[in-house]
């Protein structure tokens, strides 16, 4: 992204969720500015508004399905503070989809000035509720398809049984 709201875009993916986020004071330090593990709190709410506008509740696949995105790598770049009574705008994207993993990215910009507060990234497991991990249920991968290198490596096995079949 070009590190400004209002900057021209490249196209964005289909599947990103903007979420409006008003700092609370509670969320900052003396200083009023956001504590930083306050942004990892925020990006778990983008995580289960883009569920929700790709089309089903996070809380559903736990439920329903027995499946749950663990954390497994989390990272944030923190570019300019956030200070209390901001209004920011989370936006939220799959990054890469793999059968047991997922990545989503994240970026925050202030609403009145358009400047980019944070990026970061998470990286979860797909996992049941005991913690074993687990491949994605068929019927959440068409919310999340699988990225390019998760396809190249599909087709090279599928390419690899073909081969082995013929004498």
């Amino acid at each position: 992204m070009d590190g400004k709201l209002n900057a021209p875009r490249r196209k964005l993916m289909p599947d990103y969720a903007e979420t409006t986020i008003r700092v609370r004071y509670a969320e900052t330090d003396q200083m009023r500015v956001v504590y930083y593990g306050n942004y990892f709190t925020w990006f778990e709410i983008g995580r289960v508004e883009l569920c929700r506008q790709l089309g089903f509740e996070y809380k559903q696949m736990e439920a329903e399905d027995d499946t749950f995105i663990i954390v497994a790598e989390a990272s944030c770049r923190y570019k300019r503070p956030a200070r209390f009574d901001d209004l920011l705008t989370l936006r939220t994207r799959l990054a890469e989809s793999q059968r047991r993993t997922l990545r989503f990215s994240y970026e925050i910009f202030n609403q009145a000035s358009g400047e980019l507060i944070a990026r970061g990234e998470t990286l979860h497991a797909v996992c049941d509720s005991k913690g074993r991990v687990k491949s994605l249920p068929e019927k959440y991968r068409k919310y999340f398809p699988a990225s390019k290198r998760e396809r190249s490596a599909a087709t090279s096995r599928a390419a690899e049984v073909r081969v082995e079949g013929h004498p």
